[in-house]
């Protein structure tokens, strides 16, 4: 499962009234975070403790499922069930009243409401590389009005009007509605040659460009070429569907050429309750191409282009699926230098230099093969799932991380990515060849 595929869309179908963050800064607040595969990563402290939440405009909750041997207290809890994207099965959950939490410095909240997964196996962290303990959404966003920069890493928080005005001058500001606490936006998808204007979810929790229904949409006919693929995971179970790309998608003036578009089968979102006209989804790696401020409480969203708005549209084009698969002690050849002190006879003293080895030992991250897509590169290459993966074009991976290895797969057509893999014991070299089984074709 590529991470960029992974997606967070989770519904609850109640919710719970709380009072909301506080910014104590008279000003504004500055939290930084971490962009890995196009999904933002923030510190978060609950109870005292400090973890790591995907931000997440498409949940309506605040949701943990991991702790990583940590330990947090929790009040006023209660048993109960509840339902996502990929499947039908109800999940076994506890919802735990009057948290306080904190989000950097100057963001907290005294009365959350914190729901708890209980099924130990819904952990996303292989797939980011990093602790993932849970995720963050709807009441972040509600109260305040929260700029996303994704050049310098850092989101703020205003509580000065006065310094929002002054700010926002600066962006093209298009309204937006809230509904079912998540934010939508207008957009115009072209399949090929026709504008169709299209409510859709702005989803910083889908690191995909867009996500488009077919079931909802009338007349769809699936752009050619197209594939078969996994699209990631749901917290009740793998989503599947097809990948292809579309023509444009325009946000206003704001247009978006030949965006990579996943489309997941009626199967995997069964069990989704969608608000009236939805078609969609605009994912982040559109989002992330814009300083953004989200405007819950004025119904509205700001953009202004940075610096990766052309970037285009990779695609892991090798078919491979790499996880993160825990820690390992490895050694690791490092030059010595030493010096001596030396007397000469004329009494002068002078240092003699020489260069040796030893070796350190380091706790390095281990890689795996989670999956390869049927007919991809991987899987004519003869690499299979669970294999280990030992390094990439020479580079050892344990000296990489998920995103860095994940992007030897997004080249053009034709390149070449030598892999060393480790099966049952024995070690074995791999050639893949990169070729983009979705090009555009008009």
């Amino acid at each position: 499962m590529k991470l960029c595929q992974i997606i967070f869309l989770f519904l609850f179908s109640f919710s719970f009234g709380q009072t909301g963050f506080e910014v104590t800064n008279p000003k504004k607040t500055v939290i930084p975070f971490q962009l890995i595969n196009n999904l933002i990563f923030i510190p978060v402290n609950i109870n005292g403790i400090d973890l790591t939440f995907l931000l997440d405009s498409g949940v309506n909750e605040t949701i943990l499922f991991s702790l990583d041997n940590k330990e947090i207290n929790f009040n006023d809890v209660e048993k109960m069930k509840f339902s996502g994207l990929g499947g039908t099965t109800k999940i076994e959950g506890l919802r735990a009243e009057n948290n306080i939490v904190r989000i950097g410095k100057e963001y907290t909240d005294f009365t959350h409401t914190i729901f708890i997964i209980l099924d130990e196996s819904i952990n996303f962290s292989s797939h980011v590389g990093i602790p993932v303990n849970g995720i963050i959404g709807y009441n972040f966003f509600k109260d305040h009005k929260i700029e996303i920069n994704y050049i310098n890493k850092k989101i703020t928080v205003y509580k000065s009007e006065k310094l929002f005005k002054k700010r926002q001058r600066k962006f093209t500001a298009f309204p937006i509605t809230i509904e079912g606490n998540k934010p939508y936006i207008m957009a115009d998808v072209e399949m090929n040659s026709e504008k169709v204007s299209s409510k859709m979810l702005l989803d910083l929790g889908n690191s995909d460009a867009v996500w488009l229904f077919p079931k909802l949409i009338k007349n769809f006919e699936y752009n050619r070429p197209n594939i078969d693929d996994y699209l990631g995971r749901g917290f009740n179970g793998d989503i599947f569907g097809k990948r292809s790309r579309i023509h444009e998608l325009n946000l206003g003036d704001f247009v978006f050429k030949k965006p990579l578009t996943a489309m997941p089968d009626e199967y995997s979102i069964q069990s989704l309750k969608l608000v009236p006209d939805r078609k969609g989804s605009i994912g982040n790696d559109i989002i992330r191409r814009f300083t953004v401020i989200f405007d819950y409480p004025g119904n509205q969203i700001f953009l202004r282009k940075n610096s990766h708005f052309n970037d285009p549209f990779l695609f892991n084009s090798s078919g491979l699926d790499i996880q993160h698969n825990g820690m390992e002690w490895q050694k690791d050849l490092v030059n010595v230098e030493t010096k001596r002190a030396i007397t000469t006879t004329e009494g002068t003293r002078v240092l003699d230099r020489s260069e040796g080895f030893r070796y350190n030992f380091v706790l390095k991250p281990k890689f795996s093969v989670a999956g390869c897509r049927p007919e991809s590169p991987c899987y004519t290459a003869g690499i299979r799932k669970n294999d280990q993966l030992i390094s990439i074009n020479k580079r050892k991976v344990g000296d990489l991380n998920l995103e860095t290895i994940n992007s030897y797969f997004k080249e053009e057509d034709g390149t070449k990515v030598n892999l060393e893999i480790e099966r049952e014991g024995q070690k074995m070299n791999f050639v893949i060849i990169l070729i983009d089984p979705i090009p555009y074709q008009e």
